[in-house]
């Protein structure tokens, strides 16, 4: 159960970031919509979990001969599943979507707040649309990753449910915190890029241990917390001196 609310975290911060690209009315209906749609996704993925055990087995093979590691074992996979393909093609996109995201921020367009009633209904569809691509990504992993650690249907539902549910109250403070907080954004992208460079190694077969991927993201995290912190106190001294 905390596995899959770890693995949550990856979704949660995409759905908060393109959320908030939409104008404020729509943010809220466009989170809760992409989290609906994550745990359909992830409960109809569990009731056809004999099938999507199959996505592990190979589909073809590169007939490469790879490098080996210490102890003989292939640095990299040349037989590919279609979990690997999906994981790729997943990071791929993520990689393209974080790297967009960063270069907007970086040099942002005119008017970028504007919206009319075509572009918010455009954006709307857009955001939905790869809110539901990177769903079925992350649900993939995520099941199989639950299907690894236990056989029993029901401990897998009762952890997919409770994930969601974590994501849906969560969801609108770390969506609003992200928006207030500029600099928490290009964090934010920052660990996309990374996870999206961790989709695309996993589809290669070179797996890397979640635990040093979160440990980073959180040791990132609490850096940018002390600086948000030290931002926070400067500007009340800030307020102090003037008002003195």
């Amino acid at each position: 159960m905390v596995m899959e609310v770890v693995l949550g975290i990856d979704n949660l911060i995409f759905i908060s970031i393109l959320s908030n690209k939409l104008p404020e009315a729509q943010r809220r209906k466009a989170r809760r919509l992409g989290i609906s749609l994550a745990l359909v996704l992830r409960l109809g993925l569990l009731s056809t979990i004999a099938w999507l055990v199959g996505l592990t087995a190979p589909v073809f093979d590169l007939g490469i001969q790879g490098s080996v590691g210490a102890h003989g074992e292939p640095t990299f996979e040349t037989q590919f599943s279609w979990r690997d393909l999906i994981l790729i093609a997943g990071g791929l996109f993520l990689l393209w979507k974080a790297t967009k995201e960063i270069h907007h921020n970086v040099d942002p367009r005119p008017n970028a707040d504007l919206f009319d009633t075509a572009k918010a209904s455009l954006g709307f569809g857009a955001v939905i649309g790869q809110i539901l691509l990177l769903d079925l990504v992350f649900s993939v992993d995520s099941i199989l990753t639950a299907v690894g650690m236990t056989e029993h249907l029901p401990v897998m539902v009762i952890a997919v449910v409770t994930a969601v549910l974590v994501m849906l109250l969560a969801a609108e403070p770390l969506a609003n915190f992200i928006n207030r907080n500029p600099t928490v954004v290009m964090l934010a992208l920052g660990f996309l890029l990374m996870i999206g460079a961790v989709l695309v190694a996993d589809g290669f077969g070179v797996h890397v241990p979640k635990g040093y991927i979160y440990t980073a993201m959180a040791f990132s995290a609490s850096v940018e917390a002390l600086n948000i912190w030290s931002r926070k106190r400067r500007e009340r001294n800030a307020v102090s001196d003037q008002a003195g």
